[in-house]
């Protein structure tokens, strides 16, 4: 049986990617960029013009710079409304950060998935998709990464402790649950069980409808 097939925009070094493989999908990614260690086939390739046929849902992760508080007013492209003008006739999901205009998103955390960094991300969907609960930072060892390219670069706070942890570079693919990445690369990636516990509410969407 050929697996469905799911073309991951603006991909960067797979970790949407890899959830959705897990999921049960087959991945092509495409990026304006190279991208040496992305996972599956790969285009580099302008993801607003990159041909969308021939694939049965799309995922998008435009640049989050301009929805930022670090980023915004700085002439960062805004691409979220052309994203998602290409991707509307098909089965899609859009992911951007906090603050991001997207259109009754779900909010995934890392704490959700048991993992070591909350990463909060918002995913727009045109399918019923449903967060798997609500956060809960309490009484756990949560860290939240931010990229500052090549440095140890992530906080934490210790459960019922106001004071910041710094954490390390060993400890950040453990916690996002990434282990083929540069730390560069990881700084800008979304844990793939984000993706992999959507991706298997895409493909029940998917298979219902055959």
């Amino acid at each position: 049986m050929l697996k469905l097939r799911i073309l991951d925009l603006f991909c960067g070094a797979g970790g949407c990617s890899v959830g959705y493989a897990r999921a049960g999908f087959e991945v092509v990614g495409v990026d304006i960029g190279p991208q040496p260690h992305y996972p599956f086939e790969f285009h580099q390739a302008d993801a607003l013009t990159f041909p969308l046929e021939g694939f049965d849902a799309i995922h998008a992760s435009p640049p989050c710079q301009a929805y930022t508080s670090q980023g915004r007013g700085r002439g960062h492209p805004e691409l979220i409304a052309p994203v998602r003008a290409r991707v509307s006739g098909h089965l899609y999901v859009i992911e951007n950060v906090v603050n991001a205009p997207l259109v009754n998103p779900i909010l995934l955390c890392g704490s959700m998935f048991s993992l070591g960094v909350r990463r909060h991300r918002l995913f727009e969907t045109n399918v019923d998709v449903e967060a798997p609960r609500a956060c809960e930072h309490a009484g756990q060892e949560i860290r939240a990464y931010y990229g500052t390219w090549g440095r140890e670069a992530f906080r934490a706070r210790r459960p019922g402790n106001k004071d910041t942890l710094r954490g390390t570079v060993e400890r950040a693919p453990r916690d996002m649950g990434i282990d083929w990445m540069s730390w560069r690369e990881l700084t800008q990636a979304i844990p793939p069980v984000y993706t992999e516990y959507i991706g298997r509410q895409l493909l029940r969407r998917l298979t219902q409808d055959e």
